[in-house]
């Protein structure tokens, strides 16, 4: 398995993130709605479920529906704040008990895994038979316009370029690694969101604030230099209006049998 991201940043931005979510709590709280709805596809009432990695938008809304709600974060100060019983996720062996949970949500919590088909076969087994498992997750194509004033800037500015931007799968890959962790009827669809900014800055923080910064195990140590986010930022700047960063968020279902 190649390693892509590290594990002990991950854990570290969403710690310091965890005192920050009031700031971006209504944009988690718009996605997390966005995967709750595809509950009212199904009448299948659920009592026990897993929110994992929920940052606080998930949980509250499950325990509101009656159920018995286990709350699982890499981050311990993330668990506590997300509602329900804490669980740690102690690494990417998440050492979650067999066929505990009817419902499984895991959003915006993915797609820092080294081993993501690895973590779906862990999920599954997790489920009941016929419980059903939805996540959400970022897919290539989200912060395109980011990615590339970052790189643009720091060549100019180093004369090299490091991974900025975490790397996001293909949509087209999602519903092949349903079905390979062993999920029936898999299905992977995409919703494209435009997050509206006043100026570039203020995506950064958010980002930040969501414990969403760099993790890339290839990203450079180095302190970067001054003018290089200026530069970045500068490149971002709308030529009028408003800034507009592209979200594509899919959307994964998926039943264990």
């Amino acid at each position: 398995m190649e390693f892509i991201f590290d594990l002990n940043a991950v854990r570290q931005h969403r710690d310091r993130a965890a005192a920050r979510l009031n700031s971006v709590a209504p944009v988690l709280d718009s996605l997390a709605t966005r995967l709750l709805d595809r509950l009212e596809d199904t009448k299948r009432q659920f009592t026990t479920a897993l929110d994992l990695g929920g940052r606080g938008a998930i949980a509250p809304a499950l325990i509101a529906q009656g159920m018995q709600v286990v709350s699982a974060d890499i981050s311990a100060a993330m668990a506590a704040k997300a509602g329900g019983t804490q669980h740690l996720l102690p690494s990417e062996d998440f050492g979650l008990e067999p066929h505990k949970y009817d419902l499984i949500l895991a959003h915006f919590s993915l797609h820092w895994i080294n081993d993501l088909p690895g973590a779906l076969i862990q999920l599954r087994r997790a489920l009941q038979p016929g419980g059903l498992f939805l996540a959400s997750l970022p897919v290539l194509g989200t912060l395109g316009g980011l990615r590339t004033a970052l790189l643009e800037a720091e060549e100019a500015c180093t004369g090299g370029v490091s991974p900025r931007v975490s790397p996001f799968p293909d949509l087209r890959d999602c519903a092949g690694l349903l079905q390979r962790a062993g999920f029936a009827l898999p299905v992977a669809d995409v919703e494209e969101i435009e997050l509206s900014y006043a100026n570039p800055l203020a995506l950064l923080r958010d980002l930040r604030d969501a414990g969403e910064t760099n993790a890339v195990l290839a990203r450079s140590k180095k302190t970067p230099p001054r003018a290089m986010f200026a530069q970045a930022l500068t490149r971002l700047e709308p030529a009028q209006g408003r800034m507009q960063a592209l979200l594509r968020m899919a959307v994964l279902t998926g039943w264990a049998s």
